[in-house]
């Protein structure tokens, strides 16, 4: 009897990697090829702030119809939940501006594409989750009440993203606010998807130094925008180094590496630059680092997108930009991992991360060497 019994504990425990995430699975090929949305709901820089013209012109139902027609299968909405959040009535989110969230929602539904709710709050609001569980209570209200305000929406095109890179150092701090976050939402929505990801930016990295969530109904989440010195060629924000760029080639190539670099003036920063050509950043070597997220989701048995990636334009030669874009996107599929490009672009004239060529006025049209790299038309 004894010896029964054991046996029955043993099989009733599953081992690592056995979790049930089979609805999660499925619902994760809603989401293989997919466009963010941004500075429509977040990041949005006008003094004015999240004005009704903003909310209801920024990306409209053209926007929408080209990002269908363009072969995306979903979009990721970053929403700034700073607007919305009275203080200690986090749980009651403004009519007015849930109005506009809803007609945004509806427009993305009526045109075939899933979406994902991205919650994509500033930094110094991510910095009051480390360093605040009042903060983390009151996030916990507010994500319960949007996800029960959802909860009648299409599971298997409506998901719910815990939270855009986390700013946690303390990946165990980040454990147990995503743990709660999750499961506010898990209240308000059962039967919806959840997608999270590691600490500290949701890079490869952190990825792997993470357990997954008890929930099953679950998809993981990693960015990916590895080596920034590349990616961020001519950035005004993030390293300030990244200025100094133009032009930096990729595949890694030591005699331009060498002249890009010769062009910063402190020697640390110069060095970094001559990494990037010593460290044989290509095809290859971005198949190995995606790899081990792969390699991690196997062994969790749990479903895996990449919902960022993306090389600035402004100062990257086009066709640099889309060998990268190119290695990266055909490692995902070759992994199975379903992936979102940062980003649509409304407004980007040619010069930020963008699909598509949009002017300040008029319409926005693609940009066919960004969707030659993508796989799409």
């Amino acid at each position: 009897m004894r010896n029964f019994i054991l046996f029955v504990l043993l099989v009733s425990i599953p081992a690592a990697g056995q979790s049930n995430s089979s609805l999660a699975t499925q619902r994760a090929k809603h989401l293989r090829r997919g466009i963010n949305l941004s500075e429509w709901f977040a990041q949005v820089y006008d003094p004015k702030g999240y004005t009704k013209e903003h909310l209801v012109g920024w990306i409209t139902a053209e926007d929408i119809a080209l990002i269908q027609s363009m072969g995306f299968d979903h979009v990721r909405l970053s929403i700034n939940p700073e607007p919305m959040m009275h203080h200690n009535m986090a749980d009651q989110i403004p009519r007015e501006y849930l109005g506009y969230l809803d007609l945004a929602v509806k427009m993305i539904l009526d045109h075939r594409l899933a979406v994902i709710l991205d919650m994509h709050p500033d930094s110094d609001f991510k910095a009051k989750l480390v360093q605040r569980d009042d903060q983390v209570e009151q996030f916990s209200d507010f994500w319960r009440a949007l996800a029960r305000h959802y909860s009648s929406y299409d599971p298997e095109m409506v998901y719910f993203e815990v939270l855009n890179e986390p700013e946690f150092r303390d990946r165990y701090r980040w454990a147990g606010v995503q743990a709660k976050l999750a499961a506010a939402i898990r209240d308000g929505a059962p039967h919806h998807t959840i997608i999270a990801g590691g600490a500290n930016w949701s890079n490869v990295d952190n990825l792997l130094a993470m357990t997954p969530l008890s929930d099953p109904n679950v998809i993981y989440n990693f960015h990916y925008y590895d080596p920034h010195t590349f990616t961020h060629q001519g950035a005004t924000w993030g390293e300030n180094y990244w200025h100094f760029e133009t032009k930096l080639a990729y595949p890694a190539e030591m005699s331009n590496v060498g002249k890009v670099a010769g062009e910063q003036p402190d020697p640390l920063n110069r060095l970094t630059v001559l990494r990037y050509g010593l460290d044989q950043w290509n095809a290859n070597r971005i198949a190995v680092e995606i790899g081990q997220a792969a390699e991690w989701a196997r062994r969790w048995n749990v479903p895996l997108t990449c919902n960022e990636f993306g090389v600035f334009r402004r100062y990257s030669d086009p066709q640099d930009r889309a060998r990268w874009l190119h290695d990266v996107r055909t490692t995902l599929e070759h992994y199975g991992i379903g992936w979102n490009m940062w980003d649509y672009g409304a407004r980007g004239n040619g010069e930020g991360f963008g699909v598509v060529n949009g002017p300040s006025q008029g319409p926005n049209t693609p940009d066919g060497v960004t969707l030659q790299a993508l796989g799409l038309k």
